[in-house]
């Protein structure tokens, strides 16, 4: 018979379909807690230069000291001491999927990695806890010189590359979570697109925490050149445990002269991980840098992708969507940084809470003195399905210049009665109707997906609906 426990856990899989784990192997695992001598332990295994040791080194200090924040998601439960910083599956990378051990290959194939390659994709990497396990890119891209692997990987055969822009945009110091990474990472994904060379095809990288206790702490480098073209897509899942997971990740992304990037992320964690990121990009003169940001899992998420806008005509975009369930808090927004002139930006955040989830809005508007003629948009829509669900926006608004156009709307809403009648009446049960209005709710992000995504988004938000009431 089983036990209440089991029960509980059985009904958590059936509501997060990725919820599965497989048993957990490695060939080499640190000890349980963070200590100098497990980020050295990281740094040797790795055999890597002893600028990136003392790096980490310097970022262990720094997170020594760094107090735990104290705005926004509660994250005094987190016990640093109780996860493990570093847990590498299998002894090299595959290359093909032959190469890939069966059990991670079942993982995957569950998630439909392998499918959507020959799909429409023009280069995977796959991460399993904390190093990439398998990678693929097509011939043709590889002849363009365009570099497309994970970080290690580019470390090791890119040393100066990644030294010239790691650490760059988002330094250890920047917040706790980011010294945190800095000490720690492992894997994540380097791209390089060179000069005029554009990425027709999206690339693409999953994260997959399998371990418990684990903490991943991916790192990714991304440097398009001038006149060139990308689109970077990430989803990530983890399975439930009776202990918590958490995600650290850091990205940084440098958009040169008239270049284009575009990084999509599809977060589905299980409810047991902390998501705490830091996302940074800078455009320079005529690029644009967009962020297309999902969060629809974990206990807690506090992410900001920002884009810096530091050259004449640059433009960014933010588009933000979380949704949050029982025991859930979605921290989300973005923030643009105008320092140059004729400089625009729009930052679109939506959200849903149902259940006695909360979900909070935070922004940032910054136009410097220089950025004169910027213009740019914020624009906030909340969802509240229920009374016991919660809402909040923090819009931070800092202009400096003189001659710029801002602009700011903020509706907060929920499913009337009026609407659910009138599907009701054509035949649909009340949480398909429920589910078909918050479908339309979030559609302006939904658009801006592959196809493929946006049908998997659709599928997650409706799996997220099931037993909901208007």
């Amino acid at each position: 018979m089983a036990t209440l426990a089991q029960s509980k856990l059985a009904q958590k899989l059936d509501a997060y379909p990725f919820g599965f784990s497989m048993p957990e192997r490695s060939v080499f695992k640190t000890p349980k807690g963070l200590r100098e001598d497990v980020v050295l332990a990281i740094s040797r295994y790795k055999h890597e230069p002893d600028w990136m040791t003392a790096f980490r080194l310097k970022a262990y200090s720094i997170f020594k000291d760094k107090p735990m924040p104290t705005w926004g998601a509660d994250l005094s439960s987190i016990d640093f001491d109780e996860i493990y910083y570093y847990l590498k599956p299998v002894d090299k990378q595959g290359r093909t999927w032959d190469d890939v051990p069966a059990e991670m290959k079942r993982t995957f194939d569950k998630l439909g990695i392998p499918e959507a390659e020959k799909k429409f994709l023009a280069g995977v990497g796959a991460q399993y806890d904390s190093e990439v396990i398998y990678h693929s890119i097509q011939e043709s891209l590889s002849k363009q010189g365009v570099i497309f692997t994970d970080m290690d990987t580019g470390l090791r055969e890119y040393p100066e590359i990644v030294k010239q822009y790691f650490g760059k945009l988002i330094p250890p110091a920047d917040n706790k979570f980011a010294s945190l990474n800095s000490a720690v990472w492992s894997g994540g994904s380097f791209v390089y697109v060179p000069a005029g060379k554009k990425v027709e095809l999206p690339l693409q990288a999953y994260f997959r925490i399998n371990a418990r206790s684990m903490g991943q702490f991916e790192r990714t480098l991304i440097i398009a050149e001038e006149g060139s073209s990308v689109h970077y897509v990430e989803g990530c899942t983890a399975p439930i445990y009776a202990t918590d997971s958490l995600h650290a990740a850091v990205v940084e992304i440098f958009v040169k002269k008239g270049a284009r990037v575009r990084y999509t992320t599809i977060q589905n964690w299980s409810k047991d991980v902390y998501n705490l990121v830091t996302k940074r990009m800078q455009v320079q003169e005529e690029g644009v840098g967009e962020w297309i940001d999902g969060n629809l899992g974990s206990k807690i998420t506090m992410k900001y992708p920002s884009v810096y806008l530091v050259g004449r005509k640059a433009h960014g975009e933010v588009l933000s969507l979380a949704f949050a369930g029982a025991g859930q808090h979605q921290d989300a927004g973005g923030k643009a940084i105008h320092n140059a002139p004729e400089t625009t930006s729009l930052i679109t955040s939506k959200s849903i809470s149902k259940d006695g989830g909360r979900t909070s809005y935070r922004g940032l508007l910054h136009v410097a003195k220089s950025a004169v003629h910027a213009k740019s948009t914020v624009r906030c829509d909340a969802l509240i399905l229920d009374p016991q669900s919660r809402s909040d926006t923090y819009p931070t608004m800092k202009i400096r210049a003189k001659n710029v156009t801002v602009g700011h709307e903020a509706t907060v809403s929920k499913i009337g009665d009026e609407q659910l009648f009138y599907l009701r009446s054509r035949g649909l049960k009340e949480n398909e109707a429920s589910a078909m209005i918050v479908n339309g709710f979030v559609e302006p992000i939904v658009k801006e997906l592959p196809l493929e995504y946006a049908i998997e988004l659709n599928r997650l938000i409706n799996l997220e609906m099931e037993g909901s009431v208007g």
